[in-house]
């Protein structure tokens, strides 16, 4: 039996396509042999690698995208300064004040563990070395913090100390990390959510957007120069560029949306498997 490999890709809240991807993945009884996640993608990855199946991870997010006032709480709990009112006032746009520890320990799944060693799938968690200017790899050590680092975007979020580094968002460096995982499996699949380019928008953004928006221009620049040098066998692009990067809220809509991308992947991986 052929192996796989998965690439998971930063793009905020389309990420959470992932989970159509993941539980395609159980349907076909397929289990990889390694994940590679940056940002969203750390994020979706690590339960999945702890043992989580994809509708653990459906039913997980579905639940707190019906808990408005929940997640507001939670908000409030993950704040890394500034005043309670302000955070309330300005609802998730307000991620300027998240401490990104704080936020994955709020937001994450209760069996995801602390620590690198207790997955039962290897995962490599893609993060930025803020000051050495590069990529950062992350194996082993603490799962938790690795997962903050790699969705610490920069003035969304403070950065976070692995290993004495100061990390910031993976996307900056690798957005879509197939390359991590090159050589490990027989069939790699990456999983890109950036969304596709909004040609036909004239819609002025108002700042906050513009800054995001312009995070994932930097983005999809790397993710087509990665592409000459070696795609990946599989690339999946779910159609969920409508929606914004914090549109967590949104997740039923998002997951709706994303569901042609299980049978594109029932087709191009059957493909790939019978070879």
């Amino acid at each position: 039996m052929k192996t796989v490999a998965l690439a998971l890709g930063g793009g905020g809240a389309r990420g959470l396509a992932h989970i159509v991807v993941l539980e395609t993945l159980d349907e076909l009884g397929i289990r990889p042999v390694a994940i590679a996640g940056t940002s969203i993608g750390a994020l979706i990855g690590a339960p999945y690698a702890a043992g989580m199946s994809g509708a653990e991870l459906r039913k997980h997010v579905m639940a707190l995208a019906r808990d408005r006032a929940g997640v507001f709480s939670k908000l409030i709990a993950a704040r890394a300064g500034g005043s309670i009112g302000s955070l309330i006032a300005s609802g998730l746009r307000s991620a300027a004040l998240i401490d990104a520890e704080k936020f994955c320990a709020q937001f994450l799944p209760d069996r995801v563990p602390n620590d690198f060693r207790e997955l039962k799938i290897p995962l490599t968690i893609i993060a930025s070395d803020l000051y050495a200017r590069r990529e950062a790899a992350i194996s082993s050590g603490s799962l938790r913090a690795a997962i903050a680092a790699s969705m610490a975007i920069p003035g969304l979020s403070r950065p976070v100390v692995v290993d004495g580094r100061v990390m910031v968002d993976g996307g900056a460096t690798n957005p879509l990390p197939f390359d991590r995982v090159r050589g490990i499996a027989d069939i790699i699949i990456a999983v890109d959510v950036a969304g596709p380019p909004a040609a036909d928008c004239t819609d002025m953004p108002d700042t906050f957007e513009c800054y995001l928006a312009t995070i994932l221009v930097m983005a999809q620049t790397i993710i087509d120069e990665k592409m000459k040098h070696g795609a990946p066998d599989i690339v999946l692009r779910p159609n969920v560029g409508v929606f914004r990067a914090l549109d967590f809220l949104r997740a039923s809509a998002i997951l709706r949306a994303s569901e042609p991308v299980r049978a594109e992947l029932r087709e191009k991986l059957g493909k790939l498997l019978a070879a």
